[in-house]
């Protein structure tokens, strides 16, 4: 039997990035125990997964915050981070954080095939390198895939994977359930955020929020459908704008769900619209009808995937997009023309597509 430790310390999208690997290791190796080190803000992507045995939510930024509010518990939570990965005994792990630190602790701990990104040259502490300068010619995911080549494992499948719990799923319906939502209603999401791990810079990611509020109000009035705005409290203000500019009533659900509430409430849609962020790659998993815009971003690269006619991007071919390359965002000096040329028509010709 195989233990493996999948380590990603990374935001919702690149955890879901990783699932493909983890199915292709779990048809290799039925029997592996495969355990799966995460930040504590994505745990509940990875809690129903039946693919995974462990799961160990706590990267070095939960770390930082903890030990900010005390030192004592902080050093506490870390070492006995280190035990419990200790015990389990782990033989391969995969290292997709592209840091020196991640694999120096395992190395420390003893796992002795340690598989990882040799970007910037901070594979040092691994025994399996993958050279990278960034994720430019292909998906994340295939990027991702690469490492399970020095293992010889040939994925079957690459589709990503996200499960919903049986309490998520009640928790969704009691929700939907206070806004007058039923299981008969047509539930189309928005999505207008960008994702709390870009941060304060996810804005760069934004379709205007006026946008957002002239496409709800389209489909509210040509399908009938109840509309949804989906999201985490920091893009409430948003969420503000569109619903105080539409005509019609939207629903606002930013801020007042759980990450797994707002996986079991994805799951009950008909088409997901949202700007490059967690909540896209959420629904894609979940096999939800997406319709996305992509700006400065590849989507190529960080795009739906596998693509799939289900899954539209909206973008617009500009000379300096998409500019977001080797991790970084360049000053952009066109005033996001390359988003704020896409008109709501654009989109909702694509809604339109979906719908028939």
């Amino acid at each position: 039997m195989k233990k493996f430790l999948i380590i990603n310390p990374f935001g919702i999208g690149d955890v879901l990035f990783t699932t493909p690997v983890i199915k292709a290791i779990r048809d290799s190796y039925p029997d592996a125990q495969v355990g799966y080190w995460c930040n504590q803000r994505v745990e509940p992507l990875l809690a129903a997964n039946p693919d995974i045995n462990k799961i160990f939510a706590l990267s070095r930024g939960d770390l930082k915050k903890i030990y900010h509010k005390s030192a004592l518990e902080g050093i506490y939570r870390f070492f006995n981070l280190l035990y419990r990965i200790k015990k389990e005994h782990f033989d391969i792990s995969l290292d997709f954080s592209s840091e020196d630190r991640y694999s120096l602790i395992i190395k420390l701990l003893g796992i002795k095939r340690r598989v990882g990104f040799n970007y910037k040259k901070r594979g040092r502490y691994l025994t399996d390198r993958v050279d990278t300068e960034g994720y430019n010619s292909k998906h994340v995911v295939e990027y991702y895939l690469d490492l399970l080549k020095p293992l010889g494992i040939k994925p079957k499948r690459h589709n990503l994977a996200l499960h919903v719990s049986n309490t998520a799923d009640l928790k969704s319906d009691n929700i939907l359930s206070r806004y007058g939502i039923s299981d008969k209603d047509l539930i189309i999401g928005i999505a207008p955020g960008a994702g709390a791990s870009w941060g304060k810079d996810a804005a760069i990611k934004h379709w205007p929020a006026i946008r957002f509020a002239q496409l709800a109000d389209s489909i509210i009035s040509d399908f009938g459908a109840k509309v949804l705005i989906l999201g985490d409290e920091s893009e409430k203000p948003i969420a503000d704008i569109i619903v105080n500019t539409m005509q019609n009533k939207a629903i606002d659900l930013i801020g007042k769900t759980t990450l797994e509430e707002l996986i079991a409430i994805i799951s009950k849609l008909r088409i997901l619209i949202a700007n490059d962020g967690g909540p896209l790659h959420m629904a894609v998993a979940e096999g939800i009808n997406t319709v996305s815009i992509f700006g400065p971003v590849d989507d190529l690269v960080y795009g739906p995937y596998p693509p799939d006619e289900n899954h539209l991007v909206v973008k617009k071919d500009l000379s300096c997009s998409p500019c977001y390359r080797n991790f970084k965002m360049p000053q952009c000096d066109r005033e996001k023309e390359c988003l704020k040329s896409i008109s709501t028509d654009e989109v909702l010709t694509c809604v339109r597509r979906l719908m028939n």
